[in-house]
């Protein structure tokens, strides 16, 4: 159960620096909602770079699904090894991981694509080839093996033992194949396994099977999870990163515009429910049921960003470096902007307006 407010101990930054007199802020307990979009996590990982160049942002929890997961991981684990300057070299020696991993992906762009500065695989012959022959087979029949590049990679990047001790707090959230529910993992019970299981898209890799249970992406039941943020924290400020677009302008024709649309529709849909639930608490939720009154008081922040309206699926799976460079800064870019518009708000009032999601309900 969440701690009352105020019984809850300050946590000090690992890091913590005598501030000068009137430049720094006081600071504010927040946690972090990463949503999940393979390579697109490299957006976040620049938001996360420079959230953590504020050192009036105390970051208590980080709820991730997907890639939201790994970032969530590798940044806890690097707060826990140097403070907020690892997490930033743990965030950057990742995904340099994963872009040195790329170079000996069947996955690239198409000469085309590279020469108009695209940066869609949708005319790249493996990927299509690949797209349609998932269609006919599953991973059981293409990868026997059950190999997945990501292993290595996080078995390089994060201490698992490092992890449990970080004083970021963890809920990484993966889907129970059988039962179809969401399963909240937290530092102590997280492995490479159960990262692998957050992102585990079920077209592409075998289910992970944990605690003799199939798992798949968590973003079929949250993406991310909010529950835990309100439940088991003492923050009342959550900073929501997003990946996949919740509006797109016109009608999606062609089959790939139709199922990158329906992937991000599907994939949003959980934490639509979960605002729109915060939403409903604040007009109606009783100040004696302390269970409602938490969930009112949640005060919501949302990083926004325009550069998910021009990339399509397939551009999840390109992970050249020159890609993850370019989303990293619109990543800095983004997060620069809410701060300068919304950081008068975190600690005190919610700056995005979760009624118009009761509209039409």
């Amino acid at each position: 159960m969440r701690r009352p407010k105020s019984a809850a101990p300050r946590r000090q930054p690992l890091d913590v620096m005598e501030p000068e007199a009137g430049t720094e802020r006081e600071p504010v307990l927040i946690d972090l909602a990463l949503q999940g979009g393979g390579s697109h996590g490299a957006f976040t990982w620049g938001v996360l770079d420079r959230l953590l160049e504020e050192k009036w942002l105390e970051i208590e929890g980080i709820s991730g699904t997907s890639a939201g997961a790994m970032n969530a991981a590798v940044m806890a684990d690097g707060y826990a090894a140097g403070g907020r300057e690892g997490a930033r070299a743990a965030l950057d020696a990742y995904w340099r991981h994963v872009a040195d991993a790329a170079r000996f992906s069947p996955f690239q762009r198409g000469p085309l694509d590279v020469l108009l500065g695209r940066w869609t695989l949708d005319h790249s012959p493996l990927f299509v080839t690949m797209d349609l022959m998932s269609r006919l087979y599953s991973p059981y029949d293409l990868n026997p093996g059950g190999a997945n590049p990501l292993r290595a990679i996080l078995e390089k990047a994060i201490d698992f033992d490092r992890l449990r001790t970080s004083p970021v707090k963890l809920f990484i959230t993966a889907t129970n194949v059988r039962t179809g529910r969401g399963r909240v993992f937290r530092n102590a019970e997280i492995t490479p396994d159960v990262l692998l299981a957050s992102a585990c898209l079920p077209t592409l890799f075998q289910a992970v099977e944990i605690d003799g249970e199939g798992y798949w992406d968590g973003g079929y039941s949250g993406n991310p999870t909010m529950t835990p943020l309100v439940r088991e924290l003492t923050s009342d400020d959550t900073i929501l990163i997003p990946i996949n677009p919740v509006e797109r302008p016109g009608t999606p024709r062609t089959a790939s515009e139709i199922l990158n649309r329906l992937n991000e529709v599907s994939f949003n849909a959980v934490l639509l429910k979960e605002l729109r639930m915060i939403a409903l608490l604040r007009q109606v939720a009783d100040p004696g049921n302390s269970e409602g009154a938490q969930w009112a008081k949640m005060r919501v922040h949302l990083v926004r960003n325009s550069i998910m309206d021009t990339l399509g699926y397939s551009s999840k799976l390109n992970a050249e470096w020159e890609f993850l460079s370019l989303l990293r800064d619109e990543g800095r870019k983004a997060a620069d902007a809410f701060l300068e518009a919304d950081a008068d708000n975190i600690g005190k009032r919610s700056s995005v307006n979760l009624d118009v999601l009761l509209e039409g309900v």
